[in-house]
């Protein structure tokens, strides 16, 4: 039989797929681990640093306000966010899954739903904060004062939250389908833009809170081109194929199903942010939301960090799940908490030993300095378990384990903070909402290491059962 060389060209590009993802079942565990692991952390350091400097040039050239502003937009920004890991997280675990299974057909359809469903979403979203925008505001904590350069940035920030979500929802899932390092670039020309365009639109043009948007509006349009030209390219492991856009009800349900629990988590924020900021009105004014601001923006650099290494472990764990490979699945798992709970320990010794100069970074108002210095004394406490607490969340996502997911996620922001947040305050004042932190991560630490005990009694039970059944 005479070979095609369409069949030549096609059977070569599937020996190279494959070639490609049998790393993830053979190579060393430690080594794999830092190959996917350090292009996620490189590119979510990088945004984490632009999102740093964006607020560092605010609060420096806008002033205390705007710092507090900002502060108010973050629970829609963690509300969008929702939306875009809802398809984003579900469908790069989902594919790692299929991938590690062989079933490459399936990969692909997941990949075009997720496309449909991204664009579909957002776009219902952006359209109502688009209407409701002030309402929304206020109802989370804008004061006069404030809302102004609150609406000023979400207002130019809002048509770009579609193109945000294109790009790192695909970019994870760049990263789940064996291409670390274009993900790496992805972010980090997102990240590199930002850094340019940001200083040029808010003191060059003088567009103050409004350039910031506008400048990360553009960043993400770049990157959002450069991610999806590489689901275009046929030559990639899934690509974006005729017949895979219309939804199908199994793989809608399938992506919504594990993207739920990073998405309730992100929405959860959204609810603890509305208690933080009626909480931090109430006890301290504008300068305490400011404050909440710049810890939010501190830990945010380490938990972006942490979530880079999930984000390598995601694509180990998830192939190799579906590849029955559940020692490698393990031994994945305890290497991203170990370099997790590191980097936490060591951010929360810095925030700890330093607060009033890490304060002074972000602003030259004395009272903001003294008020954040405080904040980040008290609410750092316990922020050295909160590697273990993610990498585990994220370990139960990459797995489809749904439920245990979902609520370990909810556990560290609902669960324990809130009531922790309707409690302590009425005690100990503006100390009390600090305080607040680091006594759920302590709660939430405590039941995620039974949950995560009990699931590898389960795994090695399930594994020692296999092997009972394959022996002759």
């Amino acid at each position: 039989m005479n070979t095609t060389p369409s069949n030549t060209s096609t059977s070569k590009t599937n020996d190279s797929i494959q070639c490609k993802l049998a790393d993830l079942e053979t190579m060393s565990v430690g080594r794999l681990l830092w190959r996917y692991s350090l292009p996620a952390v490189t590119g979510m350091v990088v945004v984490s640093l632009y999102n740093v400097i964006d607020r560092i040039f605010i609060g420096q050239g806008v002033g205390p306000e705007a710092i507090s502003g900002l502060a108010i937009t973050f629970p829609v920004m963690n509300l969008a966010t929702a939306f875009g890991v809802l398809i984003g997280a579900g469908a790069s675990a989902r594919i790692s899954i299929m991938l590690g299974a062989k079933r490459l057909d399936r990969a692909q359809l997941i990949l075009g739903n997720a496309l449909t469903l991204t664009l579909l979403i957002a776009t219902i979203y952006v359209c109502c904060f688009g209407i409701f925008l002030k309402d929304i505001l206020v109802a989370f904590g804008a004061s006069a004062q404030t809302l102004p350069y609150a609406y000023d940035f979400m207002l130019y920030l809002i048509p770009g939250l579609l193109l945000t979500n294109l790009t790192f929802s695909f970019n994870n899932i760049q990263r789940a389908s064996g291409y670390p390092r274009r993900a790496m670039i992805t972010m980090l020309l997102s990240a590199l833009a930002n850094l340019i365009l940001a200083p040029i639109f808010i003191f060059w043009l003088d567009l103050g809170i409004k350039g910031a948007a506008i400048a990360t509006d553009l960043s993400m349009l770049g990157a959002m081109v450069f991610v999806m030209l590489h689901f275009v390219d046929k030559r990639s492991t899934v690509h974006f194929r005729r017949g895979t856009f219309h939804l199908d009800r199994s793989v809608v349900v399938s992506i919504i199903s594990i993207g739920a629990a990073p998405a309730l988590v992100n929405a959860a924020a959204c609810l603890i942010n509305f208690l933080i900021n009626a909480e931090l009105v109430k006890r301290g004014g504008d300068m305490a939301v400011g404050a909440a601001g710049i810890f939010s923006t501190v830990t945010q650099l380490v938990v972006m960090v942490v979530l880079g290494i999930c984000q390598g472990m995601q694509p180990i764990v998830g192939y190799n799940y579906g590849a029955g490979k559940l020692h490698r699945l393990k031994h994945t798992y305890w290497l991203a908490v170990g370099a997790s709970t590191a980097l936490c320990v060591l951010g929360s010794a810095v925030g700890l030993l330093f607060p009033g100069l890490i304060a002074r970074v972000f602003t030259v108002d004395t009272e903001l300095i003294q008020v954040t210095a405080n904040a980040l004394s008290h609410a750092l406490l316990a922020f050295s378990l909160a590697g273990f607490q993610i990498v585990s969340t994220n370990f139960f996502q990459s797995i489809g384990q749904v439920g245990k997911s979902i609520f370990l996620g909810l556990s560290r922001q609902v669960i324990f903070l809130i009531p922790m947040l309707l409690t302590l305050p009425s005690l100990w004042g503006l100390n009390g909402v600090w305080l607040s932190f680091p006594m759920s991560d302590i709660s939430a630490t405590v039941i995620t290491a039974i949950f995560i005990i009990v699931q590898f009694r389960t795994l090695d039970r399930a594994n020692n059962d296999n092997n009972m059944t394959a022996r002759p």
